[in-house]
């Protein structure tokens, strides 16, 4: 696949901003890097695996997942189109990916190699800068996530999720654009664990839910953000 075809694409990233069309597409053709279709749940990286590129993702959505000894799955992060991965592994001293990703849909990655983010990071400061920041934002989301799973109880879990989902989306019914398995490893727990906190949680009177949503029955679990 050629480049040429996504350079309206990348002109649209904060990172490319500052480069005209003729310098990107002579950039990438001078330096290397290849563009993957990866069908959906198709394991993209395994953990352990060397990485060699920074990845942008041009359609469809990846998982970032870590799998246990018994099998139970953690998903840490989900990128979608426009985002990237491996910025914090390419120059690392260890460049191994920690955790499994996997597509959780159709998806089109474009993997550019570490010269040409070197010749990026020295051309342009803009990109150099934004390059810097994406690193420190994948460190902060893992950090924050093991954060999460190690301190809180699954009840906390949950009223978390209910209370970023309240304030995104406004309302008290929550509607849930994943299914019960996608939250439970979203929330680093079983499905079993996810289904009868919630039973507890509507006997209780917190909450309502079905299949595609959960309602909150008592305001209470819900943090004033002004606070």
């Amino acid at each position: 696949m050629n480049i040429k075809n996504y350079i309206p694409f990348l002109k649209q990233n904060i990172l490319f901003k500052d480069f005209s069309s003729e310098a990107l597409l002579t950039l990438f053709y001078t330096h290397h890097y290849r563009i993957s279709q990866y069908k959906k749940n198709t394991i993209i990286y395994f953990e352990g695996e060397k990485c060699f590129a920074f990845d942008i993702i041009i359609q469809g959505e990846i998982l970032i997942q870590k799998i246990d000894e018994k099998g139970n799955i953690l998903t840490v992060a989900q990128f979608a189109a426009g985002d990237n991965i491996g910025g914090n592994l390419l120059f690392s001293n260890y460049p191994f990916f920690p955790m499994s990703i996997i597509a959780k849909s159709d998806t089109l990655v474009l993997h550019i190699g570490k010269s040409l983010i070197v010749q990026l990071c020295q051309d342009n400061r803009n990109f150099l800068l934004e390059f810097l920041k994406c690193i420190s934002d994948k460190t902060m989301i893992l950090t924050n996530k093991i954060k999460s799973i190690s301190m809180k109880s699954i009840k906390q879990s949950i009223i978390d999720f209910l209370n970023y989902e309240y304030y995104a989306q406004g309302n008290r019914k929550i509607e849930l654009n994943m299914t019960k398995k996608e939250l439970a490893e979203r929330l680093g727990i079983q499905r079993t664990s996810l289904s009868r906190e919630l039973n507890k949680m509507k006997k209780a009177g917190l909450v309502s839910y079905d299949s595609h949503s959960i309602t909150i029955k008592d305001f209470s679990i819900i943090k004033n953000i002004n606070d």
